[in-house]
């Protein structure tokens, strides 16, 4: 949470860094073993919001059909490893979503939540 905090605040994003300092995400620590549900609450919902509409301007709308879940796997998954600014954002989502913990299972893990969670 800190890292996407860091990030937000150099991006000159204050409107996204004051609203991750009203968000109370459980502490990082190991994500190994976690599910995807919880990962996502962990560590992606301060952006993407639990309703996984984006909580801030230009962050992709999960419940969108022809949106981002609609891309394949391979290409989530590269996005979730090494970040991602899609196009007409201010901001960009930081590699693993700022937590350096996440394995490759962890977000297989997330990408199967959401397609489960949000449709697609």
């Amino acid at each position: 949470m800190r890292n996407i905090l860091t990030f937000l605040q150099e991006s000159n994003d204050t409107a996204g860094a004051a609203h991750l300092l009203k968000t109370s995400a459980a502490p990082v620590t190991g994500s190994s073993g976690l599910s995807g549900k919880e990962i996502f609450a962990q560590t992606c919902v301060a952006c993407h919001s639990a309703d996984g509409k984006g909580a801030f301007p230009g962050v992709p709308d999960f419940t969108d059909k022809n949106g981002r879940l609609s891309k394949p796997d391979s290409e989530l998954f590269k996005h979730v490893m090494g970040g991602f600014q899609s196009p007409g954002s201010p901001m960009a989502m930081p590699p693993k979503g700022g937590n350096t913990s996440l394995t490759d299972t962890d977000i297989q893990n997330v990408i199967k939540y959401l397609h489960e969670e949000f449709g697609s």
